[in-house]
C-alpha cells in the first residue's frame, strides 16, 4: 500500500465578481487530482506559477481544506480527521516552505523554532533532552549546534532554509512536502540544499513530494514526475521518460524553456514557443484546457476534454495527439545524471 494516496482531490477558492459585488464565483485551483507516493520515494510536481501546485501540496496536508476528494496517509484518511487527531497525524508529514525569509518567526530563536514541534508533540521529557535533539538536528543539516540561540535575521537565505529543513525533521516525519524549497536561493546554494535533501532521504527513508517549476532540478532529485496545468495533471511517469521523451506539448514547452549549455545541431527540431497566458481558471475553456496555447491543437482538442490514459509503463498523458511512438517533437534532456556539485 502506498504511503500517500490522493484521489480526485479538488480545491476551490471563492471569488467576488466585482468590488462590493454580491455575485460569488469559484476558482478551481485543483481539479480532481489523483496521485500516490511510496515510502522513501520522491515525486516531482511541476508546472507554471499559478497552476495549483502549492494549493495541492497544502491541501494534502490540510493546511487548506479540500473542496472534495480523499487523502489517505499511512492508512488513515486525513480529509476526515477531527482537529485533535489531525494534530497527532501531522507528526507523519511536514512541509518545507518556499521563502526562507518569511517561513521563520523573526521573534523566535532558531532553537525555539525547531523545539516548538518537540513541545507540541511532547517528544522530549527534559530541557537537556530538548537541547540535545535541537543540536543534533542542526548538525544533521550542516549548521553549528551553538547557533541555536541566534535569530533568523543573523543567517543567510541558504542557512535559513537549512533551519526550515531541521524544523521539518524535528518530529521524525515519514513524508515532507517541499514547496519550491530552492527557487529563492542562488544557484550554488540550490545545489547544496538539493544534495542535503538527497542525503537526508537516504539516512531517514523520507518520502518527498517535491514541488518545482524547474524540470532539470526535478529530474535530478525525483524518480517520478507529474506535470500540472490549470489545476490538472496532464502527464505523469518516470522522470527519465518525462524529461527525455515528453508526450504532452505542455511538458515539451517546459523542457524547451530550461537553459542548457549543450550545443545542439541547427537542424535539430525544437518545440514551438508557447504564446499568451494560461486561460483564466474562472472561465475554463471547453475541450482540452491547453488548446488555446497548443501549437499542434486540432478541432477535437477544442471540443473534447482528454483524460489521462496509459501511454507506456507507468506513463500517463492527457492529450488526444500523444502516441505510444514517443513525443510529437523530439527533445533531449536538459539535465544530467551526475551528482550536482556544491
Amino acid at each position: 500500500m502506498a504511503l500517500l494516496d490522493v484521489t480526485q482531490l479538488s480545491v476551490q477558492y471563492q471569488v467576488r465578481n466585482r468590488l462590493f459585488g454580491r455575485r460569488k464565483r469559484f476558482l478551481r485551483a485543483v481539479d480532481c487530482v489523483s496521485l500516490s507516493l511510496e515510502a522513501g520515494e520522491t515525486l516531482g510536481l511541476v508546472g507554471e506559477s499559478g497552476c495549483g501546485k502549492s494549493s495541492l501540496g497544502r491541501a494534502i496536508l490540510r493546511l487548506l481544506e479540500p473542496t472534495s476528494g480523499r487523502v489517505v496517509f499511512d492508512g488513515k484518511e486525513v480529509t476526515r480527521l477531527p482537529p485533535r487527531e489531525l494534530r497527532r497525524q501531522r507528526r507523519g508529514f511536514q512541509m518545507i516552505f518556499q521563502d526562507p525569509y518569511s517561513s521563520l518567526n523573526p521573534r523566535m530563536t532558531v532553537g525555539e523554532s525547531i523545539g516548538e514541534a518537540l513541545d507540541i508533540h511532547r517528544l522530549v521529557s527534559s530541557r537537556s533532552e530538548r537541547q540535545e535533539r535541537i543540536s543534533g538536528l542542526l548538525s544533521s543539516v550542516g549548521l553549528d549546534p551553538a547557533s541555536s540561540d541566534r535569530y533568523p535575521m543573523e543567517f543567510s537565505g541558504g542557512q535559513r532554509q537549512r533551519i526550515g529543513i531541521a524544523r521539518a525533521l524535528a518530529v521524525d516525519p515519514k513524508m515532507i512536502v517541499c514547496d519550491e524549497p530552492v527557487s529563492a536561493l542562488d544557484v550554488s546554494i540550490q545545489a547544496q540544499i538539493l544534495n542535503l535533501l538527497r542525503d537526508l532521504q537516504k539516512d531517514r527513508g523520507l518520502a518527498y513530494l517535491f514541488i518545482s517549476h524547474d524540470l532539470a532540478v526535478v529530474e535530478y532529485l525525483c524518480r517520478r514526475v507529474a506535470v500540472m496545468y490549470l489545476g490538472r495533471i496532464v502527464e505523469s511517469g518516470p522522470a527519465a521518460v518525462i524529461c527525455r521523451n515528453p508526450a504532452h506539448p505542455y511538458t515539451q514547452a517546459l523542457l524547451a524553456a530550461v537553459p542548457t549549455l549543450r550545443n545542439s545541431p541547427a537542424s535539430a527540431p525544437r518545440p514551438a514557443t508557447l504564446g499568451g497566458e494560461p486561460p483564466s481558471p474562472l472561465q475554463p475553456s471547453v475541450g482540452c484546457p491547453f488548446h488555446p496555447r497548443c501549437p499542434v491543437a486540432e478541432a477535437r482538442c477544442r471540443t473534447d476534454t482528454p483524460r489521462l490514459r496509459l501511454l507506456g509503463p507507468q506513463h500517463e498523458v492527457a492529450c488526444h495527439l500523444a502516441s505510444d511512438q514517443g513525443s510529437m517533437v523530439s527533445h533531449s534532456s536538459p539535465a544530467t545524471s551526475a551528482p550536482i556539485q556544491p
